[in-house]
């Protein structure tokens, strides 16, 4: 199993580890209700050096990554970066991920832990069509590459010490190459998994340790607290942002998923699965991943089965949890078109208890 730069710091500081992905990591400190509002109203910070980072460059990396990837690369100006998936060929998903772009010929892809073997064998069985040539032009860096995710209102102000680049002002889905904690060439990014703000910083293996207690340092005035796998879960859901391997996988498409918006038919631009998802986005799917809200207290789980109010099976829950900031059950589930509408009734069965829920728009959290 592997560890990470910051694996010591977690075992120091009381975490619950778990294998995760192949890698030893905490799963929560003080708790995933009180890391969870730590970050939605201060600032936490979670380990995600597990994540995948490969860097593709040359003449040909824009063709290659709008032939491989579902939206338009070539809508990216430097410092810019794209959510996006790789299609499968079969109307699913190989993993989402994100795009950054250095230069027209220079641009960072980082992908899910459990995929970057999958991600990389999938990325090389493409690349010689494009002239890419793999560990020149396509390198996998995932194992030299530490990256802290600190998340929360405040995070953007207690990193702003650590740099005299002006990084409180940046955009969402930016980045900037920057001195950091007195670190060079460190990737400052403003993605964010959350919803509530904050930052990614890319080091080298090496600059980890420096890195961490640098953070924490500028956050202790902001009550910074590390946070956990567990959080971060809870967190993602409250924003009804999709995991892979729950919500989307190989048998879903960006269609069904809700992730149109990533999945972008220009003439210009043809990738794998054009034709097919043009044609669902045409034509209209049997399934759409949709958010519910439980009406009566209960925690809806994964695999959970959804009925309608005749006991019939419409559906399964893929990722569900008690809300933290809403204090009740939610869920998301693949539901046919009847059930589409926000308000719609549907049952959670649950220790073969059909327990009513409601479906509604997504986020379930929507700040201020």
């Amino acid at each position: 199993m592997k560890s990470t730069p910051f694996t010591p710091f977690h075992i120091e500081m009381g975490a619950k580890m778990v294998p995760f992905a192949g890698f030893n990591m905490p799963v929560e400190y003080s708790g995933i209700n009180d890391e969870h509002m730590t970050v939605r109203e201060r600032l936490g910070v979670f380990d995600v050096s597990h994540m995948g980072e490969f860097r593709v460059s040359g003449p040909a990396a824009l063709d290659f990554l709008q032939y491989i990837t579902s939206n338009d690369v070539s809508a990216l100006r430097n410092g810019k970066v794209q959510y996006s998936c790789f299609p499968n060929g079969r109307g699913g998903i190989v993993d989402d991920l994100l795009v950054y772009r250095f230069s027209e010929e220079e641009y960072l892809l980082v992908v899910n832990a459990a995929n970057i073997e999958k991600d990389w064998n999938w990325c090389v069985s493409h690349a010689a069509k494009f002239g890419i040539e793999p560990g020149k032009d396509l390198v996998n860096i995932s194992d030299q590459t530490a990256q802290l995710a600190v998340q929360g209102p405040l995070a953007l102000k207690a990193m702003q010490k650590l740099t005299l680049e002006k990084i409180e002002d940046m955009e969402y889905y930016t980045f900037k190459t920057i001195e950091f904690a007195g670190i060079r060439n460190v990737i400052f990014s403003t993605t964010g998994y959350t919803g509530s703000g904050g930052c990614e910083i890319y080091v080298r293996n090496e600059d980890g340790p420096q890195l961490w207690r640098s953070v924490f340092e500028a956050g202790k005035e902001y009550g910074i607290k590390p946070a956990g796998l567990g959080a971060r879960d809870t967190l993602r859901l409250e924003m009804g942002f999709c995991l892979y391997g729950n919500d989307i996988n190989d048998t879903t498409s960006p269609i069904e998923a809700g992730l149109a918006w990533i999945t972008r038919f220009t003439d210009y631009k043809n990738f794998i699965d054009k034709e097919l998802l043009l044609k669902q986005k045409n034509e209209g799917t049997t399934r759409r991943l949709k958010g519910f809200i439980m009406a009566e207290r209960a925690i809806p789980r994964q695999h959970y089965e959804v009925v309608n109010a005749d006991g019939k099976v419409i559906g399964e829950v893929t990722s569900g949890t008690m809300s933290p900031v809403l204090k009740q059950g939610i869920g998301m589930a693949y539901l046919p078109p009847d059930y589409w509408k926000s308000g719609s009734e549907i049952f959670i069965r649950i220790r073969n208890k059909d327990t009513k829920a409601v479906v509604t728009s997504l986020p379930f959290y929507k700040q201020g």
